[in-house]
């Protein structure tokens, strides 16, 4: 049986400059490896909020959520549906990886880098393009 569980993290950006960081907030199927939403922002409970309205809703009233500690999380996903964990549970190392693929593809998310993001708009957009082809590839790779 298909059981829901999702892995969430954010990891920090910049655009412009360094001082200017948004942050990345990500959900993945733990199953299939997809990103099911994501969401730019600051480090606050409202960017949080805003990743969990953007997780089809399906998923927020089944899905098991796994994250790490920050206390934000608390906060927004409802506790029969959070697992927060350390990092030797080592169940929220699909999002950790992704989170290094999305550095080491995108060229504008490397911290000593050229090739920077000058408006939030242009790095949502870079993201969100990468993303869906990603999910793409994930959903290509799944036995039928």
């Amino acid at each position: 049986m298909y059981k829901l569980e999702a892995e969430t993290d954010a990891m920090w950006s910049f655009v412009q400059k360094k001082a200017n960081k948004p942050w990345i907030w990500l959900t993945m199927d733990a199953t299939t490896r997809q990103i099911m939403a994501f969401h730019v922002g600051d480090r606050s409970r409202a960017s949080a909020k805003a990743l969990r309205a953007s997780i089809p809703k399906v998923s927020q009233d089944h899905a098991t959520f796994h994250t790490d500690q920050y206390d934000v999380y608390k906060s927004v996903i409802p506790a029969e549906r959070h697992k927060a964990i350390t990092k030797q549970a080592r169940t929220t190392n699909h999002i950790e990886r992704f989170n290094n693929t999305l550095r080491q593809r995108l060229s504008r998310l490397v911290r000593d880098t050229l090739s920077f993001s000058k408006k939030v708009e242009n790095h949502i957009g870079a993201i969100k393009f990468f993303m869906c082809h990603y999910n793409l590839e994930k959903a290509t790779a799944l036995p039928v």
